[in-house]
C-alpha cells in the first residue's frame, strides 16, 4: 500500500521517484544482510551523495537541492522505509550540516559545504554525554583556547556515525557560565587526540554505528567555530527542532514498512478457508495501523510545511516526533502480531522493524523531553 501523497511540484515528484528507485533496488534487498552482520552501509551514503540526496534542504550556492523540508522530510521516509539504519543516517548527516549551514561565515560555507552536501563527506553530531543526555546544558566536554587553537577534553556518548564519519558537529564547553558557555566546533575526523570507542551493542539498527567520541587533547583550529562563543547551545536546539521532524519521518517510513509486510502476508495467508485479512479481529487491526501511519505523517508534514513558511514549529515538531516513533512502536508491534508466530522469526522483517522502532522514541529528545517541550510551549499561549 504505498504512501498517497501530495507533493508541490512535478520536480518533486521525479526526485520522489529517484529515491524509491533507489531504495527498492539498492537499499531494501541488502538490508537485512547488513543488519545481521552490523555492517556500517558507508557505500550506500556514497550513493545517496552521488544522486544527490544529502543536501536537500540547503542551498544550491554549495551543493544543496535547495528543497522545502516537505519535499526532504517525504524523500526521507522512502529511504527509511526501505532501509532504517540508512534513513537515520541521512537524517543525521542533515542535522550535522546544519550548524554550518545556518551559522556559519560564507567563507566556512565555501570551504567546507560542498563537500558535505555533495557526498564525499559523512557527517555525526556530537552533543549528548553519559551525564549530560536531556540536560544539554550540563555538559561538560571542555575547548581551551590555546592562541589560534582551542585544546579539546572530554567523551561524547551516543554519537551516531562516531568512527565513521568524517567530520563531528560538537558541542564543547567553553565557560563556566552553564547553557551560556557552550560553543560550537566543526571537528575534521582525522583530528589529533580524537578517538572513538567499540561500538555499542544495540537491540536495533545494528547497520548505524553508534559509540563514544574520545577528546584527547584534541586540538581544533579556531577557525572551525560555528558563531560566536556561548551560541552552541543555541545552534544545538535549533539544529534539534529540524533534526526531530527527521526522525518523525523515519519513523512514519518504518511504520509504512511494517503495514506493507502485515498487508501482504494477511492477503497471502489462509485459514478456515479464506484470507485472514478478511476476519474482522485482524482488519480493525489493520486499519488502525494505516490511521496511525497516516496520521504520522499528516504531523511531520504540517510542522514541516510552517518550517518552510517560516512560521513557528518547534511546538509542531515535537508533537510530530511524540506521535510518529510512539506511533511507529506500536504499528511494528501490531505487525509482528498479524504475522503470529512467523512475525516472531527472522524469516520476515517486522521482528527487526520492531526492534528499530525503539530507539527512535529516545533519540533526537526522548518523548518525554517532548512532552514537556509541548507543554512549555503551551503554557506561552
Amino acid at each position: 500500500m504505498p504512501a498517497d501523497r501530495l507533493l508541490p511540484s512535478t520536480e518533486a515528484q521525479d526526485l520522489l521517484d529517484l529515491a524509491k528507485e533507489i531504495a527498492r533496488e539498492e537499499l531494501a534487498p541488502i538490508a537485512s544482510k547488513y543488519e545481521e552482520t552490523a555492517h556500517f552501509p558507508r557505500e550506500q551514503f556514497r550513493l545517496l551523495g552521488q544522486a544527490g540526496l544529502l543536501g536537500l534542504p540547503y542551498s544550491e550556492r554549495w551543493g544543496g537541492g535547495d528543497l522545502p523540508y516537505e519535499v526532504y522530510l517525504q524523500v526521507l521516509e522512502e529511504i527509511a522505509a526501505a532501509w532504517m539504519s540508512v534513513g537515520v543516517g541521512l537524517s543525521v548527516h542533515t542535522m550535522s550540516c546544519f550548524a554550518l549551514a545556518h551559522h556559519g561565515t560564507d567563507a566556512q560555507r565555501d570551504r567546507w559545504l560542498p563537500d558535505m552536501l555533495e557526498g564525499d563527506l559523512l557527517g555525526a553530531y556530537a552533543l549528548s554525554e553519559t551525564h549530560a543526555g536531556s540536560d544539554a546544558a550540563a555538559l561538560s566536554t571542555r575547548a581551551r583556547l590555546d592562541g589560534d587553537q582551542y585544546v579539546v577534553n572530554g567523551t561524547k556518548a551516543w554519537i551516531t556515525h562516531a568512527g565513521e564519519a568524517d567530520f563531528y558537529t560538537t558541542m564543547v564547553r567553553t565557560s563556566d557560565d552553564g547553557g551560556q558557555g557552550i560553543s560550537c566546533l566543526l571537528v575534521d575526523a582525522s583530528t589529533t587526540g580524537l578517538s572513538s570507542a567499540p561500538p555499542e551493542r544495540k537491540m536495533g539498527l545494528t547497520g548505524s554505528t553508534t559509540a563514544q567520541l574520545m577528546f584527547e587533547d584534541a586540538t581544533v583550529d579556531v577557525d572551525r567555530r560555528i558563531g560566536e562563543e556561548g551560541q552552541g547551545l543555541k545552534i544545538a536546539l535549533s539544529s534539534l527542532s529540524s533534526g526531530r521532524l527527521g526522525i518523525a519521518a523515519c519513523a512514519v517510513g518504518l511504520a509504512q514498512a511494517a503495514l506493507d509486510e502485515a498487508l501482504e502476508y494477511a492477503k497471502g495467508r489462509t485459514q478456515f478457508g479464506r484470507p485472514i485479512i478478511e476476519f474482522q479481529g485482524l482488519e480493525f487491526l489493520l486499519a488502525d495501523m494505516a490511521a496511525t501511519v497516516e496520521t504520522s505523517r499528516a504531523m511531520y508534514l504540517d510542522a514541516a510545511r510552517r518550517r518552510d513558511r517560516g512560521l513557528p514549529f518547534q511546538r509542531q515538531a515535537s508533537i510530530a516526533k511524540l506521535v510518529a516513533t510512539d506511533g511507529a512502536m506500536k504499528v511494528t508491534t501490531d505487525a509482528v502480531q498479524v504475522l503470529g508466530g512467523a512475525g516472531y522469526t527472522k524469516d520476515f522483517p517486522v521482528e527487526r522493524y520492531m526492534r528499530e522502532a525503539k530507539v527512535p522514541q529516545i533519540f533526537e529528545g526522548t518523548n518525554q523531553i517532548q512532552r514537556m517541550v509541548i507543554a512549555r510551549e503551551l503554557r506561552k499561549s
